[in-house]
């Protein structure tokens, strides 16, 4: 028989089925159809019986029963579609109707809403910050009304009296109110006018009726007469009660001795701070006295059981429970410290001391229970007495030998030690107390013990150092540190930087000044990389120094400076704390070092000759500067602190000639502007201008020549001369601010003032952002009495610079007096740390009489800036008219240390030809003559 022939096609996976075909049919599977096939789905009632022939009906017969006559009523399919469909959710609303909401259900439902919370908090900053900025958008668009009216409102706080009290009331104008009522009278019956009287009355007396009658018919008082109360005065009965209490309280006083057992003043006040429980607290200390009950029933041996027992009740307020507890407690525990401790407490002074001696005897190695014997004791005989003996049961208690020699004199004490140190030789506390009252020999022999005793304690060591410091010996203090670094590196002690930099500043506030350089030295290079040296010491060295500790910070800058010899920055820090806080000998023997190692460093010269100059030693400081420009001949520094060392001391001539040899050597642009000073004070116009000019041929960049050529021009009244220097000076240096102001305070003074304010136009648009342009065509505006323009540039240039204090400075100034107040504030607001706003607020509360708040104010602004000293002088012009002469002498002493160079009317003054020579005294009080006095007080 021949095989059945294969078809000649395969079946394809991906090809569409046979009609009516259902998947897995054969193995008793049923058919489903989708929404797709069937179109709205419905939900059919629980019909058991027609389920198999429905699935059977998609499967096969789903087209004869989707064929069938269309005519079959609702009551056949069980339901309406047309009364289960919903209009928004469609015909799935009704889907799932019949089932049953279970677990399932309900836990799908938990995940889905945690889900949508967990959505929820992710968008949440997007969505919170979205309605923010619209809320804020909102809000810009649509002000309150109070945003709208807020400056009206602060003008409210300038007005009068007078303008307030004519500003008209508000009244109701409605027309309802106009009509006039109709207003009746009628008389007040007699009835009512006798009950007023009758309620405001006071009886003194009972009613004669009432006593007459005596309570009722028949005299039992059973029945009050005419059905009535007798009317009493309430007042006198209140009186009466306050009279009882009193007499009861003069009952409770002892007749024969005139002593009151109650305070009768205190007494309701004591009633008043009793503690009243409340029904909770009562319950909680039923159920705690309940728990501790079990506790102390299932082990009566557990102390802390006991306590807690006891204090309960105290805190219940029965004391004498609370003292059971604690007997039976100290009964069953004998042996427990702390249950003798606290039976002690609870009881009364003359038992507590009887209890604790029970306890002593029950523990006699108990410190705790010897200790608080001794505190019982009224005097310290009877302490002494106690610690005594509590010492011959408990030798080594190293608190019991500290407290016993609290209590004894120092011969005693001596003993005492004596005899602690050999009971306990570790404790190192013992030694150093007994070395301290012993004489040096034997301070020595006591710390050698204490050495071999504890060999590896650096204390011992350190008093030892401080011993021999004391005695004199210095020499011995650093071979006794160095000595103990050495021993306590072979005991196998590590080596504690930090905890020995402590130790050295301990020794400096202990007076000894040697021992803390010998551990400073032995110490400083202890953990510190090579690399890292300088740095860590520098630090280390500002550390103590603000902290107070400068033996310590010298300690450091002198070894630092034993291994960084060549290092300028060292010395000078160095030299820095000696001048701040050290005297004009060491600081002289520093430099002097300084200059042997680092004959280069131009600044430590110029430091030394600049101190021998103060002192008033010029020859010496002469001398210095010779010797440092031997050693640096080509140094322009040096050769400019020598000019002004014989500029200043009215040695023109040899100031004349070390500029030559400046100019000779190739000076730059300082030295031609101080050549031409010293031609200016010799008034040599002439050789001025040569120098002037030929300086400018080599620096036409330098300003401060154009300056000083164009102010000369002016001074010998040649303006269109001084018109064209500053011209062309500003085009060789159009970045110069005080060029711009000198040109156009020339125009304003020759010119007028359109000249002037086209310069300082030009100016602000060539150099923007700048405060002295502004405030130099504000005030140019003032002087020519347009004060409408000044306001505008004000404003203007408070735009452009909102955080320039001087600009708020001026702005608060052109105020009026009443608006400087509120002016000021703004300024606050906007720069706060500013000396230029913090002065001019100083002189508000100057000009309100408010003195303290003013030198607050001064002070602080010459804190924040004490270059300026205009400030000085607003400083010393107020303590002059408020202050005391040290007040006076300390602002004067303060700016001569501050040495102020700049400040409109310091500069002003302080440069003119005739204070070329002034000290900053002179220049100061000058300044302070000069104030305007209408704007200043």
């Amino acid at each position: 028989m021949a095989a059945p022939a294969l078809p000649k096609t395969r079946l394809d996976l991906n090809s569409k089925p046979p009609p009516n075909y259902v998947a897995g049919l054969g193995r008793g599977a049923t058919g489903f159809t989708t929404r797709s096939d069937i179109g709205p789905a419905r939900a059919a009632p629980d019909l058991p019986d027609k389920i198999p022939a429905l699935g059977r009906g998609r499967g096969k017969g789903g087209a004869q029963g989707g064929a069938g006559d269309d005519d079959d009523d609702a009551e056949e399919k069980g339901y309406d579609e047309n009364q289960k469909f919903d209009e928004f959710e469609g015909n799935d609303m009704g889907l799932f109707a019949s089932g049953e909401y279970d677990e399932d259900d309900r836990e799908a439902d938990s995940i889905w809403e945690g889900i949508d919370k967990r959505m929820d908090e992710r968008r949440r900053d997007r969505r919170e910050a979205r309605l923010k900025q619209e809320i804020e958008k909102y809000r810009a668009s649509n002000p309150k009304i109070t945003a709208q009216f807020a400056d009206l409102k602060r003008k409210l706080t300038h007005l009068s009296s007078d303008e307030w009290d004519s500003i008209p009331e508000i009244g109701d104008y409605s027309m309802r109110n106009k009509k006039k009522r109709f207003e009746s009278f009628v008389p007040v019956p007699d009835t009512l006018l006798e009950k007023a009287r009758q309620e405001h009355e006071h009886v003194s007396a009972l009613d004669p009726r009432g006593r007459a009658g005596g309570g009722g018919p028949g005299g039992g008082g059973t029945e009050t007469p005419w059905a009535q109360t007798p009317v009493t005065d309430l007042t006198a009965v209140g009186e009466g009660r306050g009279t009882v209490l009193s007499l009861k309280l003069d009952r409770l006083s002892d007749s024969v001795t005139g002593q009151t057992v109650v305070d009768p003043k205190g007494y309701l006040t004591d009633l008043k701070s009793m503690k009243i429980n409340s029904d909770a607290e009562i319950s909680d200390i039923k159920k705690a006295r309940l728990l501790l009950k079990s506790v102390i029933q299932t082990n009566p041996k557990h102390a802390p059981g006991w306590i807690a027992a006891a204090r309960l009740e105290e805190l219940a307020g029965k004391i004498q429970a609370a003292r059971a507890f604690i007997q039976r407690g100290c009964e069953e525990c004998p042996k427990n410290e702390d249950v003798w401790l606290e039976a002690s407490r609870l009881q009364t002074p003359e038992n507590a001391k009887a209890m604790i001696a029970r306890g002593v005897k029950a523990i006699p190695t108990s410190v705790k229970l010897w200790m608080q014997a001794a505190r019982m004791e009224k005097d310290d005989e009877g302490k002494s007495r106690v610690l005594r003996k509590a010492l011959e049961h408990i030798p080594n208690s190293v608190r019991l030998w500290k407290a016993v020699v609290e209590l004894a004199n120092e011969d005693d004490a001596r003993v005492l030690l004596s005899r602690a140190v050999e009971c306990c030789p570790q404790h190192v506390e013992l030694w150093l107390a007994l070395a301290r009252l012993e004489t040096y020999e034997k301070a020595r022999t006591v710390l050698n013990r204490a050495r071999e005793a504890n060999p590896t304690e650096p204390s011992i060591f350190i008093t030892a150092a401080k011993l021999e410091e004391a005695k004199g010996d210095l020499a011995r203090v650093g071979k006794i540190i160095e000595r103990a670094i050495k021993s306590l590196r072979g005991h196998g002690v590590v080596i504690d930087r930090e905890k020995w930099m402590r130790a050295a500043e301990d020794a400096e506030r202990a007076g000894s000044v040697a021992t803390c350089q010998a551990i400073v030295r032995a110490t400083i290079s202890e953990g510190v990389e090579e690399e890292d040296r300088k740095r860590t010491w520098m630090a280390d060295a500002e550390e103590y120094k603000k902290r107070g500790s400068l033996e310590t910070a010298r300690a450091i800058y002198a070894h630092a400076l034993t291994v960084f010899r060549a290092k300028k920055s060292v010395w000078l820090r160095a030299a820095q704390l000696e001048k701040t806080h050290g005297t004009p000998g060491t600081l002289d023997a520093l430099l002097r070092k300084a200059v042997v190692y680092c004959p280069q460093a131009e600044v430590l010269w110029l430091m030394l000759a600049k101190e021998k100059w103060l002192q008033g030693n010029v020859p010496e400081a002469r001398a210095i500067l010779e010797a440092a420009h031997a050693a640096n001949p080509n140094s322009e520094e040096i050769y400019l602190a020598a000019f002004k060392l014989e500029f200043e001391n009215r040695e023109l001539e040899r100031a004349r000639i070390l500029m030559k040899r400046a100019r000779e050597r190739g000076g730059l642009e300082r030295v031609w502007m101080k050549s031409a000073i010293v031609e200016r004070e010799l008034s040599n116009v002439e050789e001025e201008r040569s120098l002037l000019d030929e300086g400018l041929r080599l620096f036409p960049e330098f300003h401060k020549l154009w300056l000083m050529l164009g102010q000369l021009e002016t001074r010998v009244g040649r303006a269109d001369v001084a018109r064209d220097v500053y011209q062309r000076g500003l085009k060789r240096c159009p970045n110069s601010i005080p060029l711009w102001l000198c040109a156009a305070q020339l125009e304003e003074k020759i010119g007028g003032l359109s000249k002037a304010r086209a310069i300082l136009e030009q100016s602000r648009h060539k150099n923007p952002k700048m405060p002295d342009l502004w405030i130099a065509a504000i005030r140019a505006e003032l002087r020519a009495g347009n004060k409408k323009v000044g306001e505008s540039l004000m404003a203007k240039a408070l735009q452009e610079c909102p955080t320039s204090g001087i600009l708020w400075a001026e702005a608060i100034m052109m105020a009026p007096r009443p608006q400087r107040k509120s002016k000021s504030v703004d300024a606050l607001k906007r720069c706060d740390h500013d000396p230029w706003v913090i002065a001019t607020v100083a002189v508000l509360f100057w000009q309100d009489r408010k003195v303290e708040n003013a030198r607050k104010w001064f002070n602080r602004a010459v804190t924040l800036n004490p270059d300026i000293g205009d400030f000085w002088a607003q400083f010393y012009k107020f303590e002059m008219q408020h202050g005391k002469p040290e007040q006076q002498e300390d602002v004067v002493k303060r700016c001569l240390s501050a040495e102020p160079h700049h400040g409109e009317r310091w500069c002003r003054v302080s440069k003119a030809i005739e204070n070329a020579h002034q000290p900053i005294e002179t220049i100061l009080k000058k300044v302070v003559a000069s104030l305007d006095k209408d704007a200043w007080e």
